[in-house]
């Protein structure tokens, strides 16, 4: 009985553990509706300064404005990690997305950012935007 009921308090802290230290954007990501997958084109050479205004602040911008990070990253790809960078942004739905876009887009904050990185010349030339929902399977809802 004894080393039953020491297993079973082993089992429950341990998944205690994995529960309370979990990263909570793990948590957060998982309980997310609808997918936003980004994927940036630059001028060439323009690159380093996308990475920059992102890296800079503003990924803070689209937290500040209800998005979710999920994930940002450059091709492996020899020619392609020149000029594209990849992101996903996580949203409770379309229309949350519509009203998260519009706020980060009159965000004064957002001005300052992308005409101060636009001083050396435009950046990004083409965006191609897709709206993903995940599948039954998927380990994301």
């Amino acid at each position: 009985m004894k080393k039953i009921l020491t297993t079973t308090l082993a089992f429950a802290l341990a998944l205690f553990a994995g529960i309370a230290f979990q990263p909570q954007h793990e948590v957060y990501a998982q309980t997310k509706k609808i997918y936003e997958l980004r994927t940036y084109t630059t001028a060439p050479g323009r690159l380093p300064a996308l990475l920059n205004r992102f890296g800079g602040g503003e990924v803070d911008l689209f937290i500040k404005h209800g998005m979710y990070s999920v994930g940002y990253w450059v091709p492996d790809d020899k020619q392609l990690s020149q000029n594209t960078m990849v992101y996903m942004v996580a949203h409770e739905n379309r229309e949350a997305a519509a009203a998260s876009w519009a706020a980060f887009g009159s965000d004064p904050a957002w001005h300052t950012m992308r005409d101060k990185s636009r001083e050396d010349g435009p950046i990004v030339i083409n965006v191609v935007i897709q709206f993903l929902n995940p599948t039954s399977f998927s380990p994301v809802q």
